[in-house]
């Protein structure tokens, strides 16, 4: 298949994508739909993809059953070699998915070619090293303790980080011998096509990778349902995750899940309160606020409020809205209309509920009636039940609550349904860590401490189960086998 040929935004012509990828051929789908993929800035077409059905993904699902034997018997150097050459030809096209991305999902072009392709890259090239590196089986007593893949793995994957979720899941179980079915979001599909064309060209064998797009209900339900499915691997929202729990739990096929947080980023008297409310605002608002585990409410003693408010409403104040493609914008469209609504909504209901608000709002920021766009928006002396205090907003949106000691501060940060990620600030790292150790979930940054893409990610309570991401996500992807050998009687 010819390579993506990625069109100036706003698209003249939309990128038409007609065929699903199974058993290493560009198949034509059996469902007859297709999707349009919206560019969030301009509201208009960028792509169409096929809008695939249960027949396609069983199609996709038996190719990878058909391929596990012999992939997973591979030599885990010779599978390193395959995620090695993965990496360099997402390298060779990290421009183009830049273009394709920030297009697709509305983030500013420099930091979608840092994150959003720079991350895949790098994920790809780790579980390249990671399995040649791996103790693949070990002596336990009289037993030998092998590790071998799970099996047949459905990815579903989101659309505010579309390229680095699949690589997080798919890189990971290929190294781990697992065979794969991708199944990308419908609102940011396209850059799964380049990778498949990657993986097309890196010799992957037939079967080892296939690509079906469609709706949830359709194609994402027919790939959990699917008695050959041996694992699904899912990151979206919590209510896609019940679901998927309570299909998948009629074949017992095992379920990892990233879904919703709340994250709080707790600031202590003791810290650094202009590092710490600008770090916060900055990890609130990154991606538009389209980050599962984005610090979007921000903690602070009473006494320290004014200043907070002040130091917020300054920071927000340095996120210019606008077009991705443009330099200059730090803050681009939501990635769909119907995720613009959901969040102005949010904050309608944050006004509503009482909260002040000290900047933004529900209105179109000025000037940007066509797009996606939303007003970064910081609201003060919120209430830490209300419903923007408690509920997963995904857009440019900070609530700052208040405590009255540390042990306060504690109960409100654990006190929503998620546990996914959040910050600790203080006057040392050590302070820091004393709190984060106390708080319910997955991450926790001390003092602005960088994303860390060999550590653990994942969450505790309804912010799912299971890791990602470093020696953690490969054990997601494999089984432990013991074989049970007759003792040598010299050494019994």
């Amino acid at each position: 298949m010819p390579e993506a040929q990625v069109h100036p935004h706003p698209a003249t012509s939309p990128l038409v994508r007609d065929r699903l990828f199974i058993a290493n051929r560009w198949v034509a789908p059996h469902g007859s739909g297709f999707i349009d993929v919206i560019d969030p800035a301009s509201e208009t077409a960028i792509g169409r993809i096929p809008a695939g059905d249960d027949v396609d993904a069983d199609a996709a699902v038996q190719a990878a059953r058909a391929a596990f034997d012999a992939w997973s018997a591979t030599a885990p150097a010779e599978r390193a070699g395959y995620l090695a050459r993965i990496a360099e030809g997402l390298r060779a096209r990290s421009e183009e998915l830049a273009r394709l991305i920030a297009g697709e999902v509305g983030m500013p072009l420099k930091l979608a070619a840092a994150i959003q392709v720079g991350s895949p890259i790098a994920i790809f090239a780790d579980y390249a090293r990671l399995a040649g590196e791996v103790e693949w089986e070990r002596q336990v007593g009289h037993s030998r303790v092998l590790r071998e893949a799970v099996g047949v793995v459905a990815c579903i994957t989101p659309w505010n980080y579309p390229l680095h979720q699949i690589a997080a899941k798919v890189g990971a179980a290929l190294a781990a011998g697992c065979t794969v079915v991708l199944k990308p979001s419908e609102v940011a599909p396209l850059n799964a096509f380049v990778l498949a064309e990657v993986i097309e060209a890196a010799g992957l064998p037939a079967g080892v990778f296939n690509l079906v797009t469609g709706y949830g209900p359709a194609a994402g339900e027919a790939l959990v349902r699917h008695p050959d499915v041996d694992m699904v691997s899912f990151t979206g929202s919590t209510a896609a995750g019940r679901r998927i729990g309570e299909v998948a739990a009629t074949t017992v096929k095992r379920v990892a899940l990233e879904l919703g947080g709340k994250s709080a980023a707790v600031i202590l008297p003791d810290a650094d309160l202009a590092a710490a409310v600008k770090g916060t605002l900055s990890a609130c608002f990154l991606n538009s606020g389209q980050t599962c585990s984005a610090h979007t409410r921000m903690l602070v003693p009473e006494t320290l409020y004014d200043e907070a408010a002040r130091l917020a409403v300054q920071a927000a104040s340095a996120f210019t809205v606008g077009d991705p493609l443009q330099p200059g914008v730090k803050l681009g469209p939501l990635a769909s209309p119907a995720q613009r609504d959901r969040v102005r909504a949010y904050i309608r209901r944050g006004l509503e509920e009482g909260a002040t608000l000290l900047c933004g709002g529900p209105e179109a920021p000025e000037g940007l009636a066509i797009g996606c766009y939303v007003q970064p928006t910081v609201f003060g002396n919120v209430d830490p039940s209300s419903t923007i205090a408690q509920e997963e907003i995904f857009g440019p949106v900070l609530s700052i609550v208040t405590y009255r000691d540390e042990d306060d501060a504690v109960r409100i940060a654990n006190d929503t349904p998620y546990g996914l990620g959040g910050a600790v600030w203080a006057g040392s790292d050590e302070h820091a860590i004393a709190v984060a150790r106390r708080l319910r979930t997955g991450q926790v940054d001390i003092n602005g401490g960088g994303f860390n893409g060999r550590a653990p990610f994942g969450g505790y309570k309804q912010s799912g189960n299971g890791r990602e991401l470093g020696t953690y996500g490969l054990d997601e992807f494999l089984e432990y086998k013991s074989l049970q050998c007759k003792p040598n009687r010299e050494t019994a």
